[in-house]
């Protein structure tokens, strides 16, 4: 059987964490057949160095935007940076961005206006949206659903981990919901039942590594070539084989990321 190729759509290869092995850790995914890596920027000043990190390595794209937790800060972006940004070829998404009011409600303010004009971003780019939301589940699910009704865009809720109302909110846009190591924690069958009820086409895998780390590798650093391991656990939540459920989430992303494409060699 031909080996299933998945794509980890959300991980943080510039932090730290990876500086000693960054080629390796690439290596690794592309061994275990993640054969695409989405890298997030998550405060503009750091953009030029993951942008680095995807122009150095085929499989990787990225996404770049000003975190919630970090919008108090940094410098508010503008709408026109995030579109100058979106015209680099491997530049895919927008963001992350979003709402946390778990550590930082104190600067609820201004992560809603940071928000939307990521929002605004997406809406003039046409590329999708990549949300943070914890602990803000009705601010998110209004803001969302009122932008998008005065001019659509696309989005993915990453490493979805809030209410089932949230998720249904995210959906009834037309949203993605992305799995995380999280989805796989033995404690998560809540959420693993959340994501269950949602339609096999709307769904998404990631690492968000450095962080979340899911079993058999939890309490370790994350890495992309796990994220496997979160979508074997995909599988069995939908029922399916590994090398279908791969092939659902590689549709999905397709259709999200259109720009993330590969260049194949000739044969």
């Amino acid at each position: 059987m031909t080996q299933a190729f998945i794509t980890d759509s959300h991980c943080h290869l510039d932090f730290p964490d990876f500086d000693a092995e960054r080629p390796d850790v690439v290596q690794r995914a592309l061994d275990a057949g993640v054969h695409r890596m989405v890298t997030i920027c998550t405060r503009l000043r750091n953009e030029p160095q993951v942008r680095a990190i995807a122009e150095a390595h085929a499989p990787v794209f990225y996404a770049a935007g000003t975190h919630p937790m970090s919008a108090a800060e940094e410098p508010l972006a503008t709408v026109d940076d995030l579109k100058t940004l979106a015209q680099h070829p491997k530049f895919v998404g927008i963001g992350e961005t979003g709402l946390d009011y778990h550590y930082t409600a104190d600067s609820k303010e201004i992560q809603k206006t940071s928000l939307k004009i990521h929002i605004e971003a997406a809406q003039d780019t046409g590329l999708p949206l990549i949300i943070h939301a914890r602990d803000a589940d009705d601010d998110m699910a209004r803001i969302l659903s009122d932008m998008h009704k005065a001019q659509p865009f696309n989005c993915v809720m990453h490493c979805f981990s809030s209410s089932a109302e949230l998720g249904r909110a995210a959906l009834d846009l037309g949203f993605y919901l992305s799995m995380s190591g999280i989805a796989a924690f033995p404690k998560s069958q809540e959420l693993r039942d959340i994501f269950a009820t949602a339609p096999l086409d709307r769904i998404l895998v990631e690492t968000d590594s450095p962080y979340l780390a899911p079993p058999p590798k939890r309490g370790k650093r994350n890495e992309p070539a796990y994220v496997v391991n979160t979508a074997k656990v995909g599988a069995e939540v939908f029922g399916l084989s590994y090398q279908d459920f791969a092939r659902a989430t590689e549709a999905n992303f397709d259709r999200l990321f259109p720009k993330a494409q590969l260049k194949r060699e000739a044969a």
